[in-house]
């Protein structure tokens, strides 16, 4: 039979046809992708014509089309719809893939077409956008030891292979112990919280075929359960099973990983002649060296640091008048400061929370889209890798934009947290190819006939992940690899938390925040409750990131630590980290620096990427209007549809006018002077 995954995909908009799609077509399609790919390579490296950019570059950018688009239908099914067979599958690939890469990197005859043209540059007739392509690709050939030898480059593809594994088995080792875990609930315990806590604890059971009501390690479950759970033992259980992750003992224990990992990367960087894995990694970033990361996270964390020590102690008092004893705890933290909101803000999560209804929040995110850049949104029935996707067509003016699909809620086969991803990306030097969107959040389901219900953080990662869509969306290249959010780390999530900002706009939410039960409007004092609240607890949660993002640099910016988890206690301690607060990713289960080389000393580009957004927003503010149209084309024009094509300063530069400093993140942050 012919494998659906190598045929021409007569579905909609040329979608993946999930529905005649089996795990047991993708091995053999990898494979199949993989020899065309090497042969593609190989006939560009051996062309007796003198290198040109149509040649070689062009070439090259075609010669794993087949390759990405098995790759991009399998990767973005396997995470978020995972299986033992697909489990096997990543094992199986990550070696092969490296491997692939690692050939790539030290295929000389290859990389010397690309030197000539590199060395040739200022004579050959480019586009910008051709310049950057030439850059990135030669760069990318040096940084992967296109340039090493015998030996060191040997030790170099070894060293890439085994971190490609362990990365994977990262990734299921954690995925493992987040759906081998769930804490039964009483009737007694259900009567304690909020109704929309116990019918998801409800649906988490039932989901589960649990005998009752459960917390599971689902973010939208046991957040909420932390907040309003008076019951302070089950509180420090939950914590103590959320915060273990990774680190649970047996098969799926992660601490010797990250160990491994850490080791080799460094390996990594000096085979290439790097100080540092932190000074190979920030190379091509817009922060450029480990020491600028550090001044940035460093101004951010005094002023930090002491808000949520001046809220330690007023939490602490609290803890106290309820009768308990000894300091505030982690598993205390978010109860109290639930209680305190309650108080200072009138701010009832159970009376707020039938307001962000999921269904309503997708509207508001699409409607801002409209407004801002002139995008519809109509569903589209087609076959999905689950019965939980939904997809829309994206239009302006009539014509195709892309394929929007949206996969939100929290499920056992799906690793945790939120992420954007392209099954397809745009380009337009195979045609006009057109863009294949996913988001995938973990909001907790709802009960048969309920409306599903987002906490207020919950309706800011939907828009989140949807600014990094229309990055994805509104995307105008020539080029794959330079398309969409293929940019610096600490630019791409400019767009994704900008986007945030139109959440808190007055008449977004007067329009979106209606009551799934009477469909009336959010009050204006209620809204305005909302807003007034959306800096609070800021010390919190700054704390909680801007020590992971440390962590995550001292791990990388010297000799790799023997022992992390001892490294990291030492980098908290160095630090004075708050009593009551925990990381927000700690070693064990720091998937974004672990499972993958994408935010390893990276994840301080979320604090980077803050900076641009909060100034950026303040150019709608200064308009007096948030869908100043002209600022919305210029938006587009210079961030949204350029991808990589430029470099991010001049990208912001050419919005803006200058890049912005810090203050207006510690303003937005309510952490300024």
């Amino acid at each position: 039979m012919t494998n659906p995954l190598l045929t021409d995909w007569t579905t909609p908009f040329g979608l993946p046809p999930f529905d005649a799609i089996s795990d047991e077509d993708f091995k053999p399609a990898v494979e199949t992708a993989l020899e065309e790919a090497r042969a593609a390579i190989d006939a560009i490296a051996a062309n007796d014509e003198a290198p040109t950019f149509a040649n070689t570059i062009d070439a090259m950018a075609l010669a794993e089309r087949d390759l990405d688009r098995v790759l991009g239908t399998f990767y973005g099914v396997a995470g978020a719809d995972s299986t033992p067979a697909r489990e096997a599958l990543q094992r199986d690939f990550a070696p092969m893939l490296s491997a692939f890469s690692s050939w790539i990197s030290a295929h000389k005859a290859l990389f010397a077409r690309i030197d000539d043209l590199w060395h040739r540059r200022v004579d050959l007739d480019l586009t910008e956008e051709q310049r950057m392509v030439l850059k990135l690709s030669h760069q990318g050939f040096v940084r992967g030891g296109a340039q090493l030898e015998g030996a060191a480059s040997d030790r170099l593809r070894d060293v890439k292979s085994r971190l490609s594994v362990l990365g994977t088995q990262f990734s299921q080792n954690l995925l493992a112990d987040e759906r081998s875990w769930s804490m039964p609930l009483s009737d007694a315990d259900l009567a304690d919280l909020p109704d929309f806590v116990a019918d998801a604890a409800r649906a988490a059971g039932e989901a589960g075929d649990h005998d009752g009501a459960v917390v599971t390690l689902s973010r939208s479950l046991i957040v909420p359960f932390l907040q309003f759970s008076p019951n302070r033992a089950l509180r420090e259980r939950a914590y103590a099973a959320w915060t273990g992750r990774g680190m649970t003992g047996g098969e799926t224990d992660n601490r010797a990983l990250t160990a491994e990992i850490l080791a080799l990367r460094a390996e990594r960087a000096e085979l290439l002649g790097y100080d540092s894995f932190a000074d190979y990694k920030l190379e091509p970033e817009m922060a450029k060296t480990p020491q600028a990361v550090r001044d940035l996270l460093m101004q951010v964390w005094e002023p930090a640091k002491a808000a949520a020590e001046e809220d330690q102690v007023k939490l602490t008092a609290m803890l106290h008048a309820d009768g308990q004893t000894g300091p505030l705890e982690p598993w205390d933290w978010r109860y109290y400061a639930e209680k305190r909101r309650q108080a200072e803000h009138d701010l009832d999560e159970g009376e707020i929370k039938p307001f962000f209804q999921l269904d309503r929040m997708i509207e508001a995110a699409f409607d801002c889209a409209k407004r801002l850049f002139g995008l519809e949104f109509a569903p589209l029935d087609a076959p999905t890798y689950h019965p939980d996707v939904r997809l829309w067509e994206v239009t302006r003016d009539g014509e195709h934009v892309a394929v929007f699909m949206g996969d939100y809620f929290a499920r056992a086969s799906k690793r945790s947290g939120a992420w954007c991803m392209a099954m397809r990306s745009q380009q337009r030097l195979a045609g006009d190819i057109r863009p294949i969107v996913v988001n995938v959040c973990n909001f907790a389901k709802p009960a048969v006939g309920k409306p599903a219900l987002l906490s207020y953080d919950d309706a800011r990662t939907l828009f989140h992940e949807f600014g990094h869509a229309l990055h994805q969306m509104l995307s105008d290249v020539t080029y794959p690899s330079v398309s969409g959010t293929s940019v610096a780390r600490d630019f791409v999530e400019l767009p994704s938390q900008l986007y945030e900002h139109w959440l808190e706009v007055p008449e977004v939410l007067t329009k979106f925040a209606t009551h799934a039960t009477t469909g009336d409007a959010m009050p204006e004092e209620m809204r305005d409750r909302v807003l007034a609240a959306a800096t609070f607890d800021m010390g919190f949660q700054t704390v909680e990131y801007v020590a992971s993002a440390l962590v995550d640099l001292e791990f990388h910016a010297g000799e790799p630590p023997a022992d992390p988890m001892q490294k990291q206690a030492e980098i908290l301690e160095e630090l004075g980290m708050p009593h009551a607060i925990g990381m927000r990713h700690a070693t064990p289960h720091f998937a974004h620096v672990f499972s993958g080389d994408g935010y390893s000393s990276g994840y301080y580009s979320y604090m980077w990427s803050e900076v641009m957004d909060a100034d950026a927003f303040a150019a709608f503010e200064e308009a007096g209007d948030p869908f100043d149209p002209a600022l919305a084309k210029k938006l587009e024009e210079t961030v949204l549809s350029s991808g990589g094509s430029i470099e991010p300063d001049a990208l912001y530069t050419a919005f803006r006018g200058r890049m912005p400093g810090v203050e207006a993140l510690l303003k937005g942050r309510g952490l300024a002077a």
